[in-house]
This record gives structure tokens, C-alpha cells and sequence, in this order.
């Protein structure tokens, strides 16, 4: 009986300190887009197409835009969160991947909030992005911080420049004008954090609640402009 009951007290006392010590399962990285059709995105089929196992977002001579318009993704929201994918986009190309974004009531496919801009190379006649890695809010207060910029936001001041990343045409060699590119955005807390081929492009801490957005929708977009094509491939999304 001595020899039971220790042996219970023994299976106990495991299970309870195994209990104290079990971790719920890291997030995992979870792909938001199947490459094959939009299912779980919203936005207009006369921009939006699936090719070649990537999102096509492409303006013509004929379908030239008057406003700025999103794909939008309706599987979730995005709160702290980690998100991957690779770009290629035209030398006219304008466009950018919204995130922690609302919608705009008066208009379809329209978003307002932080936007990881991207651009081409010939966008601006430089012969390189201009201002792609950067961090900009749509419809909101414009330009958080520009490539190589750290960034405090507070309440009706303009962004500070706290720190530098380094040198915006330094920086901009890391990004392939004519190729596939990896963007990387990493929101967490007040902490938004762009990266282009693993190299950190821009980071704004918000301090201001008045207008700062802790969680909202994830688009991409596509700019006023000339005609441009844009790619999205191999989109994934970890919650942190």
C-alpha cells in the first residue's frame, strides 16, 4: 500500500508541475492567400486578377483610376502581427500594402491607414523607388517616416526623427527595381517596423492615441497614376 501511494503521489505531483510548465504552441506563419483565386479578398475584378500563382493588380490606358483603390482582405484583421510576401512592381508602379486600416463609409474599396509604400523606379524619373520601405497613412496623417527614418509620433506634432536607419539611396541598393522583392512589416504595440530584403527601410513608434490604430484591415493597393502592373506572391501572416 506504502509502495501505491507513493507511486500515486509521484504521478501527481508530475502532472500538476508538467501543467505549470506547458506552453501553448508558438504562431506559426499562415499563408493568406492560395495563389490560385481571391477567395477571401474583396476588391474590383477591373484591377484584380489572379496569374501565375500571384494577386495582378494592373491599370491601362483604357481603366486609368481617379482614385486610389484596395484589394481587401477580409479573412481577419491585423493587429501585433507579422506579415511576409514578395513584390515586383513596374517602373511606373505606385502601390503599397495597407495594414491596421479602415474602411471608407463613401467609398467602395478605399482604406484609411498605415501603408508600406512601394514604388518604381521610373515613378519618379530617378531611376530608382523613391519611396518604397517607407511608412505613410493613407488618408490620414501622410508620411510617418520616410526611408531611413526612426520616428516618435505624439498627439498634433509632426513626426520626430529620433534615430537613423541609414542613408536612403544606401538603403535603397538592397531593393531590386526590376526584380522580386521581399517586404516584411512587423506591427506590434506601437512599434511598426518595414523591412525590404531583410533590411529595416523604416520604424515609427506612435505615441499618439489620438490617432494611432491598434488593429484593422489589411489591403493592397493600387495608385492613381499611369498604366503599371503590380505582383503580390506568397503572402504570409503570423499573429504575435
Amino acid at each position: 500500500m506504502r509502495n501505491l501511494c507513493l507511486a500515486l503521489f509521484t504521478i501527481s505531483v508530475a502532472w500538476v508541475f508538467g501543467s505549470c510548465n506547458t506552453q501553448k504552441p508558438a504562431h506559426t506563419y499562415k499563408p493568406i492567400f492560395n495563389g490560385v483565386n481571391l477567395i477571401d479578398w474583396d476588391g474590383d475584378s477591373l484591377y484584380w486578377r489572379v496569374e501565375n500563382g500571384a494577386i495582378i493588380e494592373e491599370v491601362t490606358a483604357a481603366t486609368l483610376l481617379k482614385r486610389n483603390t484596395f484589394l481587401i482582405w477580409r479573412g481577419g484583421t491585423t493587429a501585433d502581427f507579422d506579415l511576409k510576401l514578395e513584390y515586383r512592381i513596374s517602373a511606373k508602379g505606385n502601390s503599397g500594402v495597407n495594414y491596421r486600416s479602415s474602411e471608407i463609409d463613401t467609398l467602395r474599396y478605399a482604406l484609411k491607414g498605415y501603408q508600406a509604400d512601394l514604388d518604381g523606379k521610373d515613378k519618379y524619373n530617378l531611376g530608382y523607388p523613391r519611396y518604397s520601405g517607407q511608412n505613410y497613412e493613407e488618408r490620414g496623417r501622410q508620411f510617418l517616416a520616410l526611408r531611413g527614418q526612426k520616428t516618435l509620433l505624439t498627439t498634433d506634432n509632426k513626426p520626430k526623427l529620433i534615430d537613423s536607419i541609414g542613408n536612403t539611396l544606401d538603403l535603397v541598393k538592397n531593393i531590386k527595381p526590376d526584380g522580386w522583392n521581399k517586404l516584411r512589416i512587423v506591427a506590434k504595440g506601437n512599434r511598426l517596423q518595414h523591412y525590404i530584403n531583410s533590411v529595416l527601410m523604416s520604424e515609427v513608434i506612435d505615441n499618439d492615441r489620438v490617432n494611432r490604430k491598434m488593429n484593422g484591415l489589411l489591403g493592397v493597393q493600387v495608385h492613381v497614376g499611369p498604366p503599371m502592373k503590380v505582383e503580390y506572391r506568397n503572402i504570409l501572416l503570423k499573429t504575435l
